[in-house]
Formats: structure tokens, C-alpha cells, sequence
């Protein structure tokens, strides 16, 4: 039985940066899920984010936030969860227990290995950030290393449909080479983003020549 809600009255407002790869994996689940939405542009260069009205939305004074009607959510992946659970009848983020717990995983991962690894890469090189480059990119390679034998087996990181587990991981993936980290030798890795790319609805991040992309 689809349990899912009705699409919002007013378009959902997603307060984003459009470099911002967690900003993306919410746009993205947005146009995948064919909800109308208002893109709303934070300009962290003249510090928006870490001004009273942006932080009475997200106390972090960090991208995104959605507003939702009365609803307002910030961080990535909780906003993914808000998402699928209250527009989608299961699909994104299932229900049974199992299929659940290994979504979770890779919303874990998302926040974790991806976020140290690659994202943390790419600042080095599109934001010229403080950070021993090297050591990310060293993890970006331990990541994919893992995603690949994995993925050698399942079309998708949690089973054989898309999830929030994809979503959560696909935009700072597609874009490592931006921080110095090739896709190159993860022929399963580049066919699972080829994948999400040929979903209905897909919308890219904006590519910036830096790293091996320049």
C-alpha cells in the first residue's frame, strides 16, 4: 500500500551553495522525487551562513537547509530520511529492518569516509583549504577500494534499487577527480555512478576545473 504524502502545496526551499556536494545529494533527491522546489542561494563568501537569520534555521551556520511548509531540517542526510519518509512509499528508504540497517550503513559512510576522503580532497583544491591533501586522497582510495568489491556483486550500495544510500554518496564520488583522487581504476564504481546518472529525474553538480578535472 503507498503510504506515501501528497506532494507539498508550496514548493519545499532548499537553502544550498552550489559547489556544496551535500547541498547536491538534497537537490538531487528533490528532482528525483519530482517535488517542486525553490533553490535558495546562501553566499558563504560574505558569511551568510553565520548570520542570525541563517542560524536560527541551522544553528551549525552550515548548507543545506530545507524549509518545508512549518518544517525546517538541516543536514544532508536527515533531510534524505525526512524525505523519503514522508514522500516516498518505500522505495528510497525501505522499511523492512534489514534493507533499512544496510541503508543506514551507507548514510554512514556518507558522513564519514566520503566526507574525509574525497569531499575533504576537493577543498584542497577548489578552496585552496589547510589540509594534508595527501592523507584524504589516501582515503578516498581506501573507500573506493571497498565500494568496488561491493559493488562488483549489487547494481547499487544497498541492494538491487536505488536508495538515500546512493544518493548520500554519489556527488562528492562523481566528483574526486576535482580533488586529485581518480576513478580510473574503479570500473564497477564508475558504472554505479553511469547508473544513478540514467535515473528519471537526475540533475548534475556544477564541475569545476580543478585536479585531474581541469
Amino acid at each position: 500500500m503507498n503510504t506515501a504524502a501528497a506532494s507539498p502545496v508550496h514548493p519545499i526551499k532548499l537553502h544550498r551553495f552550489f559547489l556544496s556536494g551535500h547541498s547536491h545529494r538534497v537537490e538531487l533527491f528533490l528532482s528525483l522525487l519530482k517535488l517542486p522546489y525553490e533553490l535558495v542561494d546562501v553566499d558563504l563568501a560574505a558569511k551568510a551562513h553565520k548570520q542570525p537569520a541563517f542560524l536560527a534555521m541551522n544553528a551549525f551556520g552550515q548548507v543545506p537547509v530545507i524549509q518545508d511548509g512549518e518544517i525546517t531540517l538541516a543536514d544532508s542526510n536527515a533531510i534524505l530520511v525526512y524525505l523519503a519518509s514522508k514522500y516516498d512509499a518505500g522505495q528510497w528508504l525501505p522499511r523492512d529492518p534489514v534493507a533499512a540497517a544496510a541503508v543506514q550503513r551507507w548514510l554512514s559512510v556518507a558522513a564519514g569516509q566520503v566526507a574525509s576522503g574525497p569531499a575533504r580532497a576537493r577543498l584542497a583544491t577548489l578552496f585552496k583549504a589547510p589540509i594534508n591533501a595527501e592523507e584524504s586522497i589516501a582515503l578516498a582510495h581506501d573507500l573506493f577500494t571497498v565500494m568496488e568489491a561491493e559493488l562488483s556483486t549489487s547494481p547499487f550500495l544497498a541492494g538491487n534499487a536505488p536508495t538515500i544510500a546512493d544518493i548520500a554518496n554519489y556527488s562528492y564520488i562523481a566528483h574526486a577527480p576535482e580533488g586529485n583522487v581518480s576513478l580510473e581504476p574503479y570500473p564497477n564504481l564508475r558504472s554505479w555512478l553511469k547508473r544513478i546518472e540514467a535515473l528519471p529525474g537526475f540533475v548534475p553538480m556544477v564541475s569545476s576545473r580543478v585536479g585531474m578535472a581541469a
